[in-house]
């Protein structure tokens, strides 16, 4: 039985907490995209399921007890509106790339994040296609003590910088959200 657009979109947030392969090729589409993969680690541009679960693999790294509580929905057969609050706690690194490198990683805090988004996710023959969000990031950095940052925060980020913990960092979190990507094709 297919699945409506609100269980398409509670569908594809639960892969993100979980790492579901199975529930993500049962609701992500194999010509998927990610329109927010930018920051990502390359394997999150992927398309289809492999590129959800590098996704869901990459957020699991930096947060524990990930969560995404949908608190309301909206839409119709090709596109689903979804408002949510991202939950979790900050126990690895944190890391944001541009063009595939790194841009900033964020030390373990094990701070709590609890913040807001919307998504706009598009669906065609009963599966998400695409993705997009709006995302209040500032107020995530703000509980991680990023912006503005602490003076803690800041001398450990420039430590990782100088010591090269960052680059580790990026390199082992690329790692594994290529792993998780390759779950998928192994399987298919």
């Amino acid at each position: 039985m297919a699945m409506g657009a609100t269980d398409l979109a509670r569908g594809l947030f639960r892969v993100l907490e979980t790492g579901d392969a199975d529930l993500a090729a049962e609701v992500v589409a194999e010509d998927f995209r990610n329109r927010e993969a930018a920051v990502s680690p390359a394997a999150c541009s992927i398309p289809g399921p492999a590129g959800v679960l590098a996704s869901s693999a990459w957020m699991r790294s930096a947060f524990s007890e990930l969560r995404f509580p949908v608190t309301e929905t909206a839409g119709n057969d090709h596109q689903v509106w979804v408002r949510l609050r991202m939950q979790g706690r900050h126990t690895g690194a944190f890391v944001r790339y541009q063009d595939g490198a790194l841009d900033q990683a964020v030390p373990p805090t094990g701070r709590e994040i609890d913040f807001e988004q919307i998504h706009v996710l598009e669906l065609r023959d009963g599966k998400v296609v695409g993705h997009e969000a709006v995302r209040d990031d500032i107020t995530m950095l703000g509980q991680l003590g990023v912006f503005p940052p602490t003076p803690a925060t800041a001398l450990r980020m420039v430590g990782w910088k100088v010591t090269g913990r960052a680059a580790r960092a990026a390199t082992e979190v690329a790692a594994q959200a290529a792993e998780a990507a390759a779950l998928v094709r192994q399987a298919g």
